[in-house]
């Protein structure tokens, strides 16, 4: 298939999901209680992402004059993402767009949208015509569940999809799109073509292994990537956290026999009333 697809994937970084995480309240705001000292990596949901765009890519190689490509825009401090980046650069080739910012799960969703909408028009070389704009449908960290769409929106692409598992392209430029909806089912859809907005849920590939080649062309425009990032600054939306705090650990089991749906779910809401 000669299609030629330029597909952008938002990609944050995360404190390591295996590391114990304490909410802090700072001068700044609410924050992670020793953030920038805990390993990072990327966000589960976006390296999905990451891994469908880079096969697609593959899949559908375009032309020498007119190549399919793959660009990874991340907003984070940038220590923190050429430590990410070490690792993830041997998974698939992405030419890497770095944002020097802030890290966290509380930055405004529309601040954080109209950064990456910003540093994603600016793209040299980027044709909006055959643009893919890809992310996690949620995220480990900013997960307001619509910053994604809010840079879809930003950038003028109406046709977005959420929760994807899978896209087949027709030989007519269009493309079908199964979308995750409840009860363990998935809304087929087709799109005439792109532009449009794939917001992934965990996709069909496994994890790439390391490939050290991969990983050291990658690093060759990673490195004067990240020291050229600019620098971002989120701007709040006046919203003020009162208080942040880990979840209480509370555990009662009592075993009923004779109670109905209704009973329990009125000592649900009951119980969750008085905390």
């Amino acid at each position: 298939m000669s299609n030629a697809f330029h597909i952008v994937v938002c990609a944050g970084i995360v404190p390591d999901p295996l590391q114990t995480l304490e909410p802090t309240t700072g001068p700044s705001g609410p924050g992670i209680k020793n953030e920038m000292v805990l390993p990072a990596v990327l966000d589960p949901w976006a390296a999905s992402a990451l891994f469908e765009a880079a096969s697609l890519a593959a899949k559908n190689p375009g032309s020498p004059q007119s190549p399919s490509k793959v660009w990874l825009v991340s907003l984070g401090p940038k220590a923190k993402l050429q430590q990410v980046m070490m690792s993830v650069a041997q998974k698939v080739s992405f030419e890497l767009v770095p944002v020097d910012g802030p890290i966290g799960g509380f930055p405004d969703a529309q601040a954080t949208a109209a950064v990456l909408a910003d540093a994603i028009a600016a793209i040299p070389g980027l044709d909006r015509e055959r643009m893919l704009l890809f992310g996690g449908w949620e995220s480990a960290t900013r997960g307001a569940g619509v910053t994604l769409q809010l840079v879809g929106e930003r950038l003028g692409i109406a046709d977005q999809f959420q929760g994807v598992d899978q896209i087949e392209l027709h030989e007519d430029g269009s493309f079908e799109v199964l979308e995750r909806v409840e009860g363990g089912k998935h809304q087929v859809s087709v799109c005439a073509g792109v532009p449009a907005v794939l917001g992934w849920a965990t996709g069909n590939l496994a994890e790439p292994r390391n490939n050290p080649q991969v990983g050291m062309a990658n690093m060759r425009t990673i490195m004067p990537a990240l020291q050229k990032a600019k620098t971002a600054t989120l701007d709040g939306n006046g919203l003020h956290y009162v208080s942040v705090s880990l979840p209480k650990q509370q555990r009662t089991t009592r075993v009923e026999k004779n109670m109905n749906a209704d009973e329990i779910a009125a000592e649900l809401v009951a119980w969750i009333g008085a905390e």
